[in-house]
């Protein structure tokens, strides 16, 4: 058999139903989508979403790479 197989690189998708809220507040996005101004941190192979006023806050220790487990 010399068929070539083609591998795609696929990006992460967000489910259209998922809501996106704020791991450290609870704020949930208005829409489906993670709005602009919002952060995703992965930490320990999850993807955590930071609204922009809890972003604004901890954004030195976001810089500085820690886990929000110690912010």
């Amino acid at each position: 058999m010399d068929e070539e197989t083609h591998h795609r690189i696929q990006q992460p998708t967000q489910r259209d139903d998922a809501v996106v809220v704020c791991a450290l507040c609870g704020t949930s996005a208005e829409s489906g989508t993670t709005p602009p101004t919002w952060i995703c941190s992965v930490e320990n192979g999850r993807h955590q979403y930071f609204c922009e006023e809890c972003a604004r806050t901890h954004i030195r220790a976001i810089e500085s790479r820690l886990d929000s487990a110690w912010w």
